[in-house]
């Protein structure tokens, strides 16, 4: 790290063994991302009157290049935050977890979703029901009346952008169902 890791208590002492815990885990973090900037740990006791049944809550704010991950979890939800170790545990897990992502987006491996594909209506016939669609690759998926779902096959003009769901038929490929996006301008 970059800055030196910061740890503070809120409503109660500070402990030598806590803090000890709390730097063991942070370093755990920065074996597992060795980019980190600066890491600040709170631990506080919120009910500060209360002698039983008082809830931990550790807060981790990490800063990474690009991003800050802040982690922790509410103690009120959570009766096992009775101790302060289970609580510091739960909050450094959710921080790794944050980092885990934080990692697939700065290393590319982000998994992006496509749309179903989408084209344009090429041709028409209407005495076979059917027609045909170019996608912007060039080429051409063959449809039927059947498979037109938000509008009405008459209503489909030469030009009209369509999505649709692609599948393996008799004579190559089909769309199953195709969706008008939009209408050829006239």
């Amino acid at each position: 790290m970059q800055v030196p890791l910061e740890i503070t208590f809120r409503n109660l002492g500070r402990s030598e063994a806590i803090e000890a815990a709390a730097r063991e885990r942070a370093l755990e973090l920065e074996r597992f991302v060795p980019e980190i900037v600066s890491c600040r740990v709170t631990i506080e006791a919120p009910h500060r009157r209360k002698r039983k049944g008082k809830l931990y809550r550790v807060l981790v704010d990490v800063r990474v290049p690009g991003a800050v991950i802040v982690a922790g979890r509410d103690p009120a939800k959570n009766h096992s935050h009775e101790d302060v170790y289970v609580a510091m545990r739960d909050s450094f897990d959710a921080a790794r977890r944050q980092l885990e992502d934080w990692i697939r987006i700065a290393r590319g491996r982000v998994k992006t979703r496509e749309g179903p594909p989408h084209g344009t209506i090429e041709v028409l016939f209407p005495e076979r029901d059917s027609g045909r669609i170019t996608t912007p690759e060039g080429r051409s998926i063959y449809f039927h009346r059947n498979s037109v779902v938000n509008t009405d096959f008459d209503d489909l003009r030469v030009g009209d952008e369509v999505r649709f769901n692609e599948e393996d038929g008799d004579e190559g490929p089909q769309a199953s169902t195709v969706y008008l996006v939009a209408r050829r301008s006239a």
